[in-house]
């Protein structure tokens, strides 16, 4: 499975920045060890249901601990016997005649 997810603090830092409480979502992703990459506006993780469902859970709580409230935005494409799809898909695309 591929997840795209976002996450924010509904409560921003007295600059009006987010980043540091981002910052810890983004840590506790590339510590799973599941493939990954993160740009300006989403993370993508790819791995089994449970333990990208388990990331995602454990990186909403971790910023959860910096605002009283969390805004998750997520979308996921689940297609059972696929793995590696976070650059094939990509690949897929790049491989087409111009």
């Amino acid at each position: 499975m591929l997840v795209a997810f976002s996450i924010a603090p509904a409560v921003a830092d007295v600059d009006g920045g987010v980043a540091e409480a981002v910052a810890e979502a983004v840590r506790v992703v590339r510590q799973s060890g599941l493939p990954h990459e993160t740009n300006a506006m989403f993370t993508n993780l790819e791995g089994e249901w449970d333990e990208v469902m388990d990331v995602v859970k454990r990186a909403v709580e971790a910023v959860a601990a910096r605002s009283p409230r969390v805004s998750l935005v997520l979308k996921a494409d689940i297609r059972a016997g696929h793995t590696g799809q976070l650059t094939a898909k990509v690949q897929r695309i790049d491989d087409l005649p111009a």
